[in-house]
Protein backbone atom coordinates (compact mmCIF):
# COMPACT_ATOMS: atom_id res chain seq x y z
CA UNK A 1 0.00 0.00 0.00
CA UNK A 2 1.00 3.51 -1.18
CA UNK A 3 -0.42 6.93 -0.38
CA UNK A 4 0.95 10.27 -1.14
CA UNK A 5 -0.52 13.85 -1.31
CA UNK A 6 -2.86 14.23 -4.19
CA UNK A 7 -2.83 10.73 -5.08
CA UNK A 8 -4.77 7.95 -3.88
CA UNK A 9 -3.61 5.37 -1.34
CA UNK A 10 -2.75 2.15 -3.34
CA UNK A 11 -4.76 -1.06 -2.51
CA UNK A 12 -4.42 -3.47 -5.14
CA UNK A 13 -7.62 -5.92 -5.91
CA UNK A 14 -7.27 -9.51 -7.11
CA UNK A 15 -8.19 -10.61 -10.82
CA UNK A 16 -7.76 -7.38 -12.52
CA UNK A 17 -5.50 -6.31 -15.41
CA UNK A 18 -2.12 -4.93 -14.56
CA UNK A 19 -2.77 -2.39 -17.08
CA UNK A 20 -5.22 -0.15 -18.80
CA UNK A 21 -5.49 1.63 -21.64
CA UNK A 22 -7.05 4.49 -21.59
CA UNK A 23 -8.86 5.63 -24.93
CA UNK A 24 -8.87 9.26 -24.61
CA UNK A 25 -12.13 10.93 -26.45
CA UNK A 26 -12.23 14.88 -25.14
CA UNK A 27 -10.76 16.77 -28.41
CA UNK A 28 -13.26 14.60 -30.50
CA UNK A 29 -16.28 13.35 -28.34
CA UNK A 30 -15.90 15.95 -25.47
CA UNK A 31 -15.96 18.92 -27.96
CA UNK A 32 -18.20 18.19 -30.79
CA UNK A 33 -21.71 19.53 -29.00
CA UNK A 34 -19.87 22.72 -27.85
CA UNK A 35 -22.18 25.28 -28.66
CA UNK A 36 -19.30 27.80 -29.86
CA UNK A 37 -16.82 27.12 -32.06
CA UNK A 38 -13.50 26.16 -29.75
CA UNK A 39 -10.43 27.55 -32.15
CA UNK A 40 -8.10 25.13 -33.58
CA UNK A 41 -5.32 26.38 -31.84
CA UNK A 42 -6.77 25.52 -28.68
CA UNK A 43 -7.56 22.22 -30.07
CA UNK A 44 -4.21 20.89 -30.69
CA UNK A 45 -3.00 22.05 -27.62
CA UNK A 46 -5.20 20.87 -25.60
CA UNK A 47 -3.93 17.29 -27.56
CA UNK A 48 -0.47 17.77 -27.22
CA UNK A 49 -0.86 18.43 -23.47
CA UNK A 50 -3.53 15.33 -23.02
CA UNK A 51 -0.25 13.44 -24.62
CA UNK A 52 2.27 15.30 -22.70
CA UNK A 53 0.19 14.06 -19.73
CA UNK A 54 1.10 10.27 -20.78
CA UNK A 55 -2.32 9.83 -22.53
CA UNK A 56 -1.25 7.21 -25.81
CA UNK A 57 -4.31 7.42 -27.40
CA UNK A 58 -6.14 11.03 -28.01
CA UNK A 59 -9.00 10.46 -30.42
CA UNK A 60 -7.75 13.66 -32.60
CA UNK A 61 -11.78 14.96 -34.67
CA UNK A 62 -14.09 13.56 -36.71
CA UNK A 63 -13.88 13.66 -40.92
CA UNK A 64 -18.37 14.08 -40.38
CA UNK A 65 -19.52 16.59 -43.04
CA UNK A 66 -19.04 19.71 -41.01
CA UNK A 67 -22.72 20.91 -41.36
CA UNK A 68 -23.50 17.62 -39.17
CA UNK A 69 -20.76 18.51 -36.64
CA UNK A 70 -19.59 22.17 -37.25
CA UNK A 71 -17.51 22.15 -34.35
CA UNK A 72 -14.92 19.53 -36.28
CA UNK A 73 -14.70 21.56 -39.92
CA UNK A 74 -11.29 21.96 -39.19
CA UNK A 75 -10.12 18.93 -38.85
CA UNK A 76 -7.99 18.96 -42.43
CA UNK A 77 -6.42 21.86 -40.53
CA UNK A 78 -5.82 19.84 -36.86
CA UNK A 79 -4.46 16.93 -37.86
CA UNK A 80 -1.41 18.22 -39.17
CA UNK A 81 -0.71 20.33 -36.11
CA UNK A 82 -0.71 17.28 -33.87
CA UNK A 83 -0.28 14.23 -36.32
CA UNK A 84 3.60 14.40 -35.48
CA UNK A 85 3.24 13.57 -31.53
CA UNK A 86 5.75 10.75 -30.53
CA UNK A 87 4.37 7.97 -29.12
CA UNK A 88 0.73 8.93 -29.26
CA UNK A 89 -1.66 6.98 -31.53
CA UNK A 90 -4.31 9.39 -33.09
CA UNK A 91 -7.54 8.00 -34.11
CA UNK A 92 -10.14 9.71 -35.93
CA UNK A 93 -14.09 9.05 -36.17
CA UNK A 94 -15.00 8.33 -40.24
CA UNK A 95 -18.81 8.23 -41.34
CA UNK A 96 -18.29 6.91 -45.02
CA UNK A 97 -15.84 6.87 -48.24
CA UNK A 98 -15.22 10.16 -48.33
CA UNK A 99 -14.40 10.84 -44.92
CA UNK A 100 -11.77 8.02 -45.26
CA UNK A 101 -10.56 9.82 -48.02
CA UNK A 102 -9.96 12.75 -46.31
CA UNK A 103 -8.41 10.92 -43.54
CA UNK A 104 -5.93 9.10 -45.62
CA UNK A 105 -5.25 12.03 -47.27
CA UNK A 106 -3.56 13.77 -44.59
CA UNK A 107 -1.99 10.40 -43.37
CA UNK A 108 -4.46 9.32 -40.62
CA UNK A 109 -3.07 5.46 -39.17
CA UNK A 110 -6.22 4.86 -37.29
CA UNK A 111 -10.38 5.43 -37.67
CA UNK A 112 -13.14 4.95 -36.33
CA UNK A 113 -17.05 3.84 -37.40
CA UNK A 114 -20.12 4.85 -35.59
CA UNK A 115 -22.34 2.21 -35.69
CA UNK A 116 -25.94 1.70 -33.80
CA UNK A 117 -27.19 -1.05 -31.45
CA UNK A 118 -30.93 0.08 -32.25
CA UNK A 119 -32.82 0.80 -34.71
CA UNK A 120 -33.92 3.97 -33.13
CA UNK A 121 -30.56 5.87 -32.64
CA UNK A 122 -29.60 4.48 -36.46
CA UNK A 123 -32.50 6.32 -37.52
CA UNK A 124 -31.86 9.47 -35.45
CA UNK A 125 -28.16 9.43 -35.92
CA UNK A 126 -27.53 8.14 -39.46
CA UNK A 127 -30.88 8.55 -40.96
CA UNK A 128 -30.36 4.25 -41.33
CA UNK A 129 -31.54 1.27 -40.31
CA UNK A 130 -29.22 -1.18 -38.77
CA UNK A 131 -28.41 -3.09 -42.16
CA UNK A 132 -28.11 -0.01 -43.76
CA UNK A 133 -25.75 1.52 -41.58
CA UNK A 134 -23.80 -1.38 -41.36
CA UNK A 135 -24.07 -1.93 -44.98
CA UNK A 136 -22.42 1.75 -45.41
CA UNK A 137 -19.33 1.22 -43.51
CA UNK A 138 -18.33 -2.08 -44.82
CA UNK A 139 -16.65 -0.67 -47.85
CA UNK A 140 -15.17 1.72 -45.53
CA UNK A 141 -13.86 -1.04 -43.11
CA UNK A 142 -12.16 -3.07 -45.79
CA UNK A 143 -10.46 -0.14 -47.62
CA UNK A 144 -8.94 0.94 -44.38
CA UNK A 145 -7.37 -2.43 -43.62
CA UNK A 146 -6.48 -2.80 -47.45
CA UNK A 147 -4.31 0.47 -46.53
CA UNK A 148 -2.69 -0.98 -43.38
CA UNK A 149 -5.08 1.03 -40.88
CA UNK A 150 -6.40 0.10 -37.42
CA UNK A 151 -9.86 0.22 -37.43
CA UNK A 152 -12.37 0.74 -33.98
CA UNK A 153 -15.92 -0.16 -34.08
CA UNK A 154 -17.90 2.26 -32.26
CA UNK A 155 -21.47 0.70 -30.94
CA UNK A 156 -24.29 2.84 -29.45
CA UNK A 157 -27.39 2.45 -27.45
CA UNK A 158 -25.71 -0.70 -25.91
CA UNK A 159 -27.39 -1.00 -22.40
CA UNK A 160 -30.18 1.20 -23.43
CA UNK A 161 -31.90 3.50 -25.80
CA UNK A 162 -34.71 6.72 -24.98
CA UNK A 163 -37.10 5.72 -27.53
CA UNK A 164 -37.02 1.36 -27.26
CA UNK A 165 -35.95 1.04 -23.55
CA UNK A 166 -33.21 -1.58 -22.23
CA UNK A 167 -31.48 -3.53 -24.91
CA UNK A 168 -31.57 -7.20 -25.17
CA UNK A 169 -28.00 -8.85 -24.44
CA UNK A 170 -28.24 -10.90 -28.01
CA UNK A 171 -29.22 -7.87 -30.16
CA UNK A 172 -25.77 -6.07 -29.01
CA UNK A 173 -23.89 -9.62 -29.54
CA UNK A 174 -25.30 -10.21 -32.68
CA UNK A 175 -24.20 -6.28 -34.16
CA UNK A 176 -20.75 -6.90 -32.24
CA UNK A 177 -19.93 -9.95 -34.02
CA UNK A 178 -20.95 -8.37 -37.44
CA UNK A 179 -18.65 -5.53 -36.94
CA UNK A 180 -16.08 -7.94 -35.69
CA UNK A 181 -16.63 -10.25 -38.78
CA UNK A 182 -16.15 -6.93 -41.34
CA UNK A 183 -12.66 -6.11 -40.38
CA UNK A 184 -12.96 -4.18 -37.08
CA UNK A 185 -9.81 -4.50 -34.83
CA UNK A 186 -11.75 -3.37 -31.48
CA UNK A 187 -15.19 -2.54 -30.33
CA UNK A 188 -16.07 0.30 -28.19
CA UNK A 189 -19.71 -0.67 -26.36
CA UNK A 190 -21.19 2.43 -25.63
CA UNK A 191 -23.62 3.43 -22.82
CA UNK A 192 -24.97 6.33 -24.92
CA UNK A 193 -27.82 7.32 -21.99
CA UNK A 194 -25.51 5.65 -19.04
CA UNK A 195 -28.40 3.77 -18.33
CA UNK A 196 -26.11 0.99 -17.46
CA UNK A 197 -25.64 -1.40 -13.82
CA UNK A 198 -22.86 -3.66 -13.61
CA UNK A 199 -24.83 -6.95 -13.26
CA UNK A 200 -25.56 -5.63 -17.22
CA UNK A 201 -22.42 -4.64 -17.79
CA UNK A 202 -21.16 -8.42 -16.66
CA UNK A 203 -23.99 -10.40 -18.58
CA UNK A 204 -23.50 -8.52 -22.11
CA UNK A 205 -19.45 -8.84 -21.98
CA UNK A 206 -20.19 -12.61 -20.92
CA UNK A 207 -21.75 -13.07 -23.84
CA UNK A 208 -19.34 -11.54 -25.61
CA UNK A 209 -16.62 -13.77 -24.83
CA UNK A 210 -19.31 -16.91 -24.95
CA UNK A 211 -19.94 -15.84 -29.26
CA UNK A 212 -16.08 -15.93 -29.43
CA UNK A 213 -15.60 -12.06 -29.22
CA UNK A 214 -11.77 -11.82 -26.67
CA UNK A 215 -12.21 -9.45 -23.79
CA UNK A 216 -8.86 -7.55 -25.72
CA UNK A 217 -10.64 -6.63 -28.64
CA UNK A 218 -13.53 -4.85 -26.70
CA UNK A 219 -13.71 -1.27 -25.00
CA UNK A 220 -15.91 0.41 -22.44
CA UNK A 221 -17.25 3.62 -23.18
CA UNK A 222 -19.52 5.03 -19.88
CA UNK A 223 -21.33 7.92 -19.54
CA UNK A 224 -22.49 8.81 -15.91
CA UNK A 225 -26.20 9.78 -16.20
CA UNK A 226 -27.12 7.86 -12.56
CA UNK A 227 -23.48 7.98 -11.59
CA UNK A 228 -22.58 4.58 -12.28
CA UNK A 229 -19.52 5.13 -15.06
CA UNK A 230 -17.21 3.97 -12.25
CA UNK A 231 -19.04 1.14 -11.04
CA UNK A 232 -19.43 -0.15 -14.54
CA UNK A 233 -15.89 0.04 -15.46
CA UNK A 234 -14.98 -2.02 -12.45
CA UNK A 235 -16.86 -4.34 -13.17
CA UNK A 236 -15.61 -4.32 -17.01
CA UNK A 237 -11.86 -4.88 -15.88
CA UNK A 238 -13.35 -7.55 -13.47
CA UNK A 239 -14.22 -9.42 -16.77
CA UNK A 240 -10.69 -8.87 -18.42
CA UNK A 241 -11.20 -5.83 -20.36
CA UNK A 242 -8.70 -3.69 -20.46
CA UNK A 243 -9.17 -0.51 -22.80
CA UNK A 244 -11.68 2.31 -21.55
CA UNK A 245 -12.95 5.51 -23.28
CA UNK A 246 -13.08 8.56 -20.96
CA UNK A 247 -12.90 12.51 -21.50
CA UNK A 248 -10.60 14.80 -19.96
CA UNK A 249 -12.93 16.75 -17.28
CA UNK A 250 -15.79 14.75 -18.23
CA UNK A 251 -16.70 16.68 -21.32
CA UNK A 252 -19.26 15.51 -23.91
CA UNK A 253 -22.49 14.41 -24.04
CA UNK A 254 -24.98 13.25 -27.41
CA UNK A 255 -26.78 15.52 -29.12
CA UNK A 256 -29.55 12.62 -30.17
CA UNK A 257 -29.48 11.54 -26.78
CA UNK A 258 -30.54 14.51 -24.93
CA UNK A 259 -30.70 12.62 -21.54
CA UNK A 260 -26.61 11.85 -21.90
CA UNK A 261 -24.61 13.62 -19.32
CA UNK A 262 -21.00 13.89 -19.95
CA UNK A 263 -18.38 10.99 -20.85
CA UNK A 264 -17.10 9.36 -17.41
CA UNK A 265 -14.26 11.60 -16.77
CA UNK A 266 -10.70 10.43 -17.30
CA UNK A 267 -9.22 11.96 -14.05
CA UNK A 268 -12.27 9.86 -12.29
CA UNK A 269 -11.14 7.05 -14.03
CA UNK A 270 -7.47 7.42 -13.02
CA UNK A 271 -7.56 8.50 -9.70
CA UNK A 272 -9.71 4.66 -9.17
CA UNK A 273 -7.21 3.25 -10.99
CA UNK A 274 -4.28 4.71 -9.33
CA UNK A 275 -5.94 3.35 -6.39
CA UNK A 276 -6.05 -0.19 -7.60
CA UNK A 277 -2.31 0.06 -8.34
CA UNK A 278 -3.01 -0.13 -12.61
CA UNK A 279 -1.03 0.58 -14.51
CA UNK A 280 -2.04 3.87 -16.80
CA UNK A 281 1.53 6.10 -17.72
CA UNK A 282 -0.86 9.10 -16.88
CA UNK A 283 0.24 11.56 -14.19
CA UNK A 284 -2.72 12.97 -12.54
CA UNK A 285 -1.59 16.40 -11.48
CA UNK A 286 -0.59 16.82 -15.02
CA UNK A 287 -3.70 15.67 -16.57
CA UNK A 288 -5.87 17.77 -14.01
CA UNK A 289 -4.42 21.02 -14.94
CA UNK A 290 -4.87 20.21 -18.50
CA UNK A 291 -8.30 20.04 -18.03
CA UNK A 292 -8.38 23.52 -15.19
CA UNK A 293 -6.81 24.98 -18.66
CA UNK A 294 -9.48 23.14 -20.88
CA UNK A 295 -12.51 24.69 -18.49
CA UNK A 296 -11.43 28.05 -18.93
CA UNK A 297 -11.20 27.93 -22.34
CA UNK A 298 -14.21 27.05 -22.47
CA UNK A 299 -15.55 29.43 -19.40
CA UNK A 300 -16.68 27.14 -17.13
CA UNK A 301 -15.52 24.67 -14.83
CA UNK A 302 -14.85 21.06 -14.91
CA UNK A 303 -17.80 18.48 -13.81
CA UNK A 304 -15.12 15.95 -12.94
CA UNK A 305 -15.41 15.10 -8.98
CA UNK A 306 -11.79 14.39 -9.22
CA UNK A 307 -10.64 17.27 -11.29
CA UNK A 308 -12.20 19.98 -8.62
CA UNK A 309 -11.22 17.96 -5.68
CA UNK A 310 -8.11 18.69 -6.76
CA UNK A 311 -7.84 21.74 -8.10
CA UNK A 312 -9.25 23.15 -4.92
CA UNK A 313 -6.21 22.03 -2.48
CA UNK A 314 -3.83 23.99 -4.67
Amino acid sequence: MTGTEGLPMTVRAPGLPPRVRIHEVGPRDGLQNEKSVVPVEVKAEFIRRLAAAGLTTVEATSFVHPKWVPQLADAEQLFPMVGDLPGVRLPVLVPNDRGLDRALGLGAREIAVFASATESFAKANLNRTVDEALAMFAPVVTRAVEHGLRVRGYLSMCFGDPWEGPVPVEQVVTVCRRLIDMGCDELSLGDTIGVATAGHVRALLTALHDSGVASSRIAVHFHDTYGQALANTLAALQCGVSTVDASAGGLGGCPYAKSATGNLATEDLVWMLDGLGIETGVDLGRLTATSVWMAEQLGRPSPSRTVRALSHKE
